[in-house]
């Protein structure tokens, strides 16, 4: 199969600011209720909801960094929510307001991608040395399907 024919936009939900960690030798000592609810958090139920979202991004990534067509995957995702915007179940109008607000902002914000050895997002860099924004890699995704959609019309018409 040629993943260079595929075009993967993938758009997360958003996730809450990485601020602090558990540490291993913490959490070792950890009973069930700890487990369960800690700091006013629930790590267990934490661990597993970002650990989805995690692997998606990273298998995505290495399929199409392996495949030398990285350019043809795009992840937006928002890492950096606090307070109510990152809660999944406050459907209030002031924070769809808000949550449309930061929607806007994320496309002005740089494109990018995981990094495979440290689990980071970083930057997208162009051949040229540039970043494009995440709005940017939309549009040049939306031309690429335009002019592929024109593409079929005309070996349609050509061929009847």
């Amino acid at each position: 199969m040629d993943y260079r024919q595929f075009l993967v936009i993938s758009i997360g939900t958003g996730a809450h600011k990485q601020t602090e960690r558990y540490s291993a030798r913490e959490s070792a000592r950890w009973g069930l209720l700890e487990w369960l609810w800690n700091r006013g958090k629930s790590p267990l139920v934490q661990i597993f909801r970002e650990a989805t979202s995690d692997m998606v991004d990273i298998y995505a990534s290495v399929v199409f960094q392996a495949l030398k067509s990285e350019g043809n995957y795009l992840r937006i995702q928002d890492d950096t929510l606090t307070g109510t915007a990152a809660s999944v179940d406050n459907s209030t109008k002031w924070n769809l307001r808000n949550l449309v607000r930061i929607g806007e902002n994320l496309l002005e914000k740089p494109a990018t991608r995981v990094n495979l050895e440290t689990g980071q997002s970083v930057p997208v860099v162009d051949g040229e040395g540039g970043t494009m924004s995440n709005k940017e890699r939309l549009v040049k995704f939306a031309k690429t399907l335009s002019d592929e959609r024109k593409l079929r019309q005309e070996n349609l018409v050509s061929s009847a």
